[in-house]
């Protein structure tokens, strides 16, 4: 029963958490472009207001004005924006917890990197998104928050280097998924311990008559910011989890850096654009650059260790026509179909034998050699390319083992051939 109330517990929470999220990154990316859009006031000026923008939709017209401290007075209605980032860092770590901690064996721990027990994974979980925060929040009150590219410089290397400490720890899924949840803690922090708090702040002395202190807003635009440029690289590596060839790497790390020029770069093409009305073409050819070299580092650890074809690989690539036949009639497909069923079918059983598990993950039955052979590209990203699978490696496969799915796969006349 738990079991089955679980898996519904997540769905439940995952679809909240991307509903706010999207409800957040929406207005967070529409404040930025009004800000960066606005003009001049026309007409006769208005005391205090700094720059006016018209806009249309849904068959009206806006007429949006910004004051670049407060207003005279307090408005009698006052929208505040701050449900939607406080809605998706809630709902996001409800889902990490779920996942992530309740299911540690599977998807935190690797013990070839660091054999933890759950609940010490999980202390070690949280103290890294509240130490995220800390560091982030003294680094930006330092002398360096009078110099914005010096003050994300280091903050760039300060997220690759805790990026790098989460992939000594944590297994590649678990490190890139806290390093994107160590960033949207950051984001969420920067609204709910800065920005707010310097706006009430702004609100209370509008009620009392006072002059609200420049330096105020100043600091809340820098954080908001700085959450803009973040929201590409934290979506990026929230998604990672789904895709070995990103995540069961060693250079994941490496990875989550480049993922965060790449953000930056298709931000800095918008925000400019909103700003100046130019369109800098240069930042998607080298933010499609830096793909590429996501792609190369991604590596494939398996096939780049397969010795040369033998007499029989060479015998099994008459089947150019039908690499499933290939595949199955391999001279090195006995050996495969037995670490599959030794090292995988436990899990990938139409009535899996791990505790906890009510169906095969993502439905892939591993029992028959007709099922191994359907998934053989599946094998090849998760077992061969990567080292996703099995998770933590629980099962102990080796390292020759992977060498032999490598070959058996090679046995597909090319179609898994790099």
């Amino acid at each position: 029963m738990w079991t089955y109330a679980s898996e519904w517990l997540q769905v439940a929470v995952r679809w909240t958490h991307i509903v706010t999220a999207i409800a957040w990154i929406g207005s967070s990316f529409y404040f930025i472009a009004l800000d960066l859009g606005l003009r001049r006031p026309r007409g006769a000026p208005m005391t205090g207001v700094g720059g006016e923008a018209w806009q249309v939709h849904g068959g009206g017209f806006y007429h949006v004005q910004k004051y670049m401290v407060a207003p005279a007075h307090m408005p009698e209605d006052l929208t505040w924006f701050k449900w939607e980032s406080y809605s998706t860092w809630a709902s996001g770590f409800a889902l990490l917890f779920l996942v992530y901690y309740l299911g540690a064996d599977l998807y935190l721990i690797d013990p070839a990197r660091a054999d933890l027990a759950p609940w010490a994974a999980t202390l070690i979980g949280i103290a890294g998104l509240a130490l995220g925060w800390v560091v982030y929040d003294a680094i930006c009150k330092s002398s360096l928050k009078r110099n914005d590219s010096a003050l994300l410089g280091v903050l760039f290397v300060y997220v690759v280097a805790t990026s790098f400490v989460f992939a000594q720890v944590f297994s590649g899924r678990g490190a890139m998924l806290h390093t994107g949840a160590m960033i949207a803690t950051i984001m969420t922090a920067n609204v709910a311990m800065l920005i707010i708090p310097n706006q009430r702040i702004v609100v209370a002395d509008l009620k009392a008559g006072r002059s609200p202190d420049p330096s105020l807003g100043a600091a809340a635009k820098q954080r908001s910011l700085h959450n803009n440029y973040l929201t590409l690289p934290v979506v990026f590596l929230m998604m990672s989890n789904h895709f070995p060839l990103v995540f069961a790497t060693r250079w994941n790390w490496v990875i989550a850096g480049i993922v965060l020029v790449i953000g930056a770069l298709v931000r800095h093409f918008f925000n400019t654009m909103h700003k100046t009305g130019a369109k800098l073409w240069w930042c998607w050819g080298a933010a499609g650059a830096l793909f590429a070299v996501i792609i190369a580092l991604s590596g494939a650890p398996g096939w780049t260790e397969v010795p040369a074809e033998t007499p029989e690989d060479a015998a099994a690539m008459e089947f150019p026509a039908d690499p499933e036949l290939a595949l199955a009639t391999s001279p090195h497909f006995a050996e495969a179909e037995g670490i599959v069923q030794s090292r995988c079918s436990m899990c990938h059983a139409r009535k899996p034998l791990w505790p906890g598990l009510a169906h095969p993950p993502k439905n892939v039955v591993l029992e028959s050699g007709r099922d191994i052979v359907l998934a053989a590209s599946l094998i090849e990203n998760q077992a061969v390319r990567s080292h996703a699978m099995p998770p933590g490696n629980l099962t102990g496969i080796e390292p020759a083992e992977r060498l032999a799915l490598a070959r058996w796969l090679r046995s597909g006349d090319g179609v898994w051939r790099p």
